[in-house]
C-alpha cells in the first residue's frame, strides 16, 4: 500500500506540474513585408512664360509699370506699352504698333525683346514721334514666341 501511496502522490505531483506548465504561445504572425516607399512626385516643371496683361500709358515708373493707364494720347506723347508676364524661361516678346484709318492699316513700328523670366516680369515698349502723331486710331499687337498674346487699341487726339 505504501507503494500505492507513492504512486498516488507521484500522480498528483505530475498532474500538478503538468497543470502548472504554460502552454507555448502561438508563433507571432509573420511580419508584413516592407513595401518600398512610394516615389516622391516629380517637382512640377515651371510654367512657361505667358502674358498676363498689357497696359498703355504716357509714363512708367522705376518698376517699369505704367503710372497712369490710358488709351487716349496727345499728338506729342510718348506711348508706353507695358507687358506683364508670368512663368519662367526664355521668351521673345514683340510689339507691333499700327495706325488705322478706315480700312487702311500702316505699321508705325515693331520692337522685339528677349526675356529670361524666373517668375512674374514686366517688359516695356514705347514709341514716340518728335513731330507729333497723326490723330486717329492705333493699336499695339503683342506676340510671345511668334504667337498672338494680346492687343490694345488706343487713340491720338
Amino acid at each position: 500500500m505504501k507503494r500505492m501511496h507513492v504512486f498516488a502522490v507521484l500522480a498528483i505531483v505530475i498532474t500538478g506540474i503538468a497543470g502548472c506548465s504554460k502552454e507555448e504561445p502561438p508563433p507571432p504572425p509573420p511580419a508584413p513585408k516592407a513595401e518600398a516607399p512610394a516615389p516622391a512626385p516629380a517637382p512640377a516643371a515651371p510654367a512657361e512664360v505667358s502674358v498676363l496683361n498689357i497696359n498703355l500709358g504716357k509714363a512708367i515708373g522705376p518698376d517699369k509699370k505704367v503710372t497712369t493707364p490710358t488709351e487716349t494720347f496727345a499728338k506729342s506723347d510718348t506711348i508706353y506699352a507695358v507687358i506683364e508676364t508670368q512663368g519662367a524661361g526664355n521668351a521673345t516678346l514683340k510689339a507691333k504698333w499700327t495706325y488705322h484709318k478706315g480700312d487702311q492699316t500702316a505699321v508705325v513700328d515693331e520692337n522685339t525683346q528677349t526675356i529670361s523670366a524666373t517668375g512674374p516680369a514686366t517688359t516695356e515698349f514705347h514709341i514716340s514721334k518728335p513731330d507729333g502723331w497723326p490723330a486717329g486710331e492705333y493699336q499695339v499687337e503683342v506676340t510671345l514666341n511668334d504667337k498672338p498674346a494680346g492687343m490694345k487699341k488706343f487713340s491720338v487726339n
